[in-house]
């Protein structure tokens, strides 16, 4: 063989080894990871309780209507159940200087609430301002029962439903009837549109005047005294100024917004109780009037206002401006102009000054 043939076929068998070692190692060569698609967050807008502003449990609203609660507030009627999962209280005044709530449920359950009692003609300006919101009461005079049903509010009289409502045998009547929000939901299946929202919620504090106390004066039945508590950032109520006004399981009644709305009352014209005590009656639409709020440790002194039955209550400070609650729970004083309340100025705020002294040598 001729060196000549003989490097060609060498050159040959070298090109072919190398290509082949490039073929492996470009066939061995790990490839390159393929880049992991980032996460996506999702992010659920928080669905708020329209009579609180607040976070509704398991961040859904149930689809059903408020449901005012008729409970007695006679001495002999409490302690009471059930108030502190309402979302709104209303405390009115009824004949012979005692007070009766109004409570009104919407987005919290409860098993257990009363003492539940008789409507008052006042109840309807009230269940009207919530898209005519249920009222459930047991009994009532003819008068304000007729004006219940020609208003359009459905009128859960308990007394006509024996499933909605049960006596508690540790106490006596009539201060021991007691409902649920499950019973009452059970006789308007068929409502289910949440209420409008009524006030206008803000975690931003307003301009008012820091205080302590609140004392809201109905009578001696009702005299009622409201401390705010930096720790919970509520206001807590109390009796007789120092008497925990405590429910049934121990939990004391408190609101993070105390609303004094002053209204003007007249008696009659119809006999409430043997006794001659007569319908107490309030215009809470188409009317104005004094009004002072209480959220985050100050007051706020100013109006209401509302222009008709359908219309929300409207608070609005000196300078015009509607007042924003905060997120929570509000009690709603309806307060006779004959009737008196006054605060105490919360303590001035005391500098401490740290001198530091220098360690010897």
């Amino acid at each position: 063989m001729s060196s000549g043939r003989h490097t060609r076929r060498l050159i040959a068998v070298v090109s072919l080894v190398t290509s082949g070692s490039l073929l492996f190692a470009a066939c061995s060569s790990p490839a390159k990871k393929a880049k992991k698609p980032k996460p996506t967050t999702l992010t659920t807008a928080m669905a708020l309780c329209p009579l609180t502003g607040t976070q509704a449990p398991s961040n859904v609203v149930p689809q059903r209507p408020a449901i005012g609660v008729k409970i007695d507030n006679y001495n002999a009627a409490r302690p009471q159940s059930g108030i502190d999962q309402a979302d709104i209280v209303f405390e009115e005044p009824v004949e012979g200087g005692i007070t009766r709530y109004n409570a009104l449920f919407q987005c919290q359950d409860s098993s257990k609430i009363g003492p539940v009692r008789s409507a008052r003609q006042i109840d309807i300006g009230i269940e009207s301002m919530f898209n005519n919101a249920p009222l459930a009461h047991i009994g009532g005079i003819d008068p304000v029962l007729a004006n219940i049903t020609a208003s359009g509010i459905p009128n859960l009289d308990l007394g006509a439903y024996g499933s909605a409502f049960v006596r508690d045998n540790s106490r006596y009547a009539p201060y021991n009837a007691y409902t649920s929000t499950a019973q009452l939901y059970a006789l308007v299946p068929k409502l289910a549109t949440p209420p409008t929202p009524v006030f206008t919620y803000s975690p931003t504090v307003p301009a008012g005047t820091a205080v302590s106390s609140v004392h809201v004066f109905f009578s001696s039945q009702s005299d009622v005294t409201w401390n705010w508590n930096p720790a919970t950032s509520t206001w807590l109520r109390f009796y007789d100024g120092t008497q925990p006004d405590n429910l049934s399981d121990g939990t004391q009644n408190q609101a993070t917004n105390m609303i004094i709305q002053t209204v003007h009352v007249t008696y009659g014209p119809w006999l409430e109780n043997s006794e001659g005590g007569l319908e107490v009656q309030a215009q809470l639409d188409n009317n104005s009037g004094p009004a002072q709020i209480f959220r985050n440790g100050i007051q706020i002194v100013g109006t209401w206002s509302r222009a008709a039955a359908s219309s929300p209550t409207v608070f609005k400070d000196a300078t015009g401006k509607v007042i924003t609650m905060a997120p929570g729970r509000t009690w709603i004083e309806l307060l006779p102009d004959t009737s008196t309340s006054s605060v105490v100025a919360a303590p001035a705020t005391t500098t401490t000054t740290t001198t530091k002294v220098k360690a010897k040598k």
